[in-house]
């Protein structure tokens, strides 16, 4: 068996509320295999561990289910801070582990779930496996079967689309009862989305919950399921898929008629030169082959570049009279350069361009 937190267990059994029990487990008043145990966190297996509390043994209670029909001006709650009267006053010590499934408003009556199974309440109460609530409302005024129609489809409300069945079951002077159902348990939800369609709720009561039916039940009063009838119930809870992988929900699929070829679609006969048709495609790819040798990279034009770099670094430097006499015969086809037919020879110990001699000193060494 899993293991499960003390105090739980305690509270589970029907022994006190849970933070009573946290309270009895900090003085020292709970055993567990003969040792006092005063952590809060201490876990135990249920079905091997031996509780006590002050010296006495606790067993766990056994699974169940109460149907409670729920009178008015009752909260479906096990306690209230406002000193309301809450459904725990219409069950004996017995079932004080029992803890209701769901919820109905203060001013709302018809069927309620006690029960001490959290694993069939977790799965009842959640959204995902969308379980039926069926409820008979009386409404103000006519309702029109177009407003029906709306709910069917869905109507937008605060937190969301909201989808229910609902059918006419009578009408009065001034007012409609109106059978709904509806696979959302979100707080007023009937009584919202009838105030959207322009007719307030003036009574409101739950008959069906999932498996559960309300049947004979008078209001006020408890039935208690025997074990057969919870466990018949349980397989049906726990065994329930849901409509998220129920085949006949979900919408088939259309698949698309593919259009033969070389027809053009009207978004392509609109706007040809976005989107060329196929013959165009073709067309193209027979004028443009592709090439069969490989494209050069960045990293090919990076290592081109330094090679070129590398060999002009190599070559031999020329001096600079021997460039001037290469663009002289470049541009003449040879001989000598202008510059020098117009000065002369250069001769040694003769002015420079620059004004200065470079006449060897005398009585010292030429440069």
């Amino acid at each position: 068996m899993i293991e499960v937190r003390l105090q739980k267990f305690l509270a589970e059994c029907g022994v006190g509320s849970r933070r009573k029990m946290e309270q009895f487990i900090t003085e020292g008043r709970v055993r567990v295999n003969g040792q006092v145990v005063t952590e809060l966190g201490r876990k135990i297996d249920p079905s091997v561990d031996k509780v006590e509390v002050n010296r006495r043994p606790v067993r766990p209670a056994p699974k169940g289910v109460l149907l409670l029909n729920k009178p008015r001006g009752v909260v479906s709650t096990l306690s209230d801070p406002e000193g309301r009267k809450t459904v725990s006053e219409f069950v004996t010590k017995h079932y004080a582990s029992y803890f209701p499934v769901g919820r109905l408003d203060w001013d709302s009556t018809g069927l309620m779930i006690l029960t001490n199974d959290g694993e069939m309440a977790e799965k009842l109460m959640h959204p995902r496996f969308g379980f039926e609530r069926v409820y008979e409302a009386r409404v103000e005024g006519s309702v029109p079967q177009a407003a029906l129609d709306k709910l069917r489809k869905g109507i937008r409300l605060s937190d969301g689309l909201v989808q229910a069945d609902a059918t006419i079951m009578s009408n009065d002077d001034n007012t409609t009862w109106v059978e709904v159902r509806i696979k959302e348990g979100r707080n007023r939800v009937v009584r919202r989305v009838f105030e959207k369609l322009g007719h307030a709720v003036m009574k409101l009561k739950r008959t069906v919950y999932g498996p559960f039916k309300i049947g004979r039940l008078q209001v006020g009063q408890v039935r208690v399921l025997t074990a057969r009838e919870y466990l018949q119930v349980r397989r049906k809870v726990m065994t329930f898929k849901g409509e998220e992988s129920s085949p006949a929900a979900r919408e088939p699929k259309i698949k698309q008629e593919r259009r033969p070829e070389g027809r053009l679609s009207d978004w392509e006969r609109e706007r040809p030169r976005l989107k060329p048709s196929r013959d165009e495609d073709g067309r193209r790819a027979s004028r443009e082959p592709r090439s069969e040798t490989p494209r050069r990279g960045r990293s090919d034009d990076r290592r081109q570049r330094s090679s070129d770099t590398k060999r002009e670094r190599d070559l031999p430097r020329r001096t600079g009279r021997e460039e001037s006499g290469r663009r002289d015969d470049a541009r003449r086809g040879g001989g000598r350069s202008e510059r020098v037919r117009r000065d002369g020879p250069r001769k040694e110990g003769g002015v420079s361009r620059g004004g200065r001699s470079k006449a060897p000193r005398r009585g010292g060494r030429s440069r």
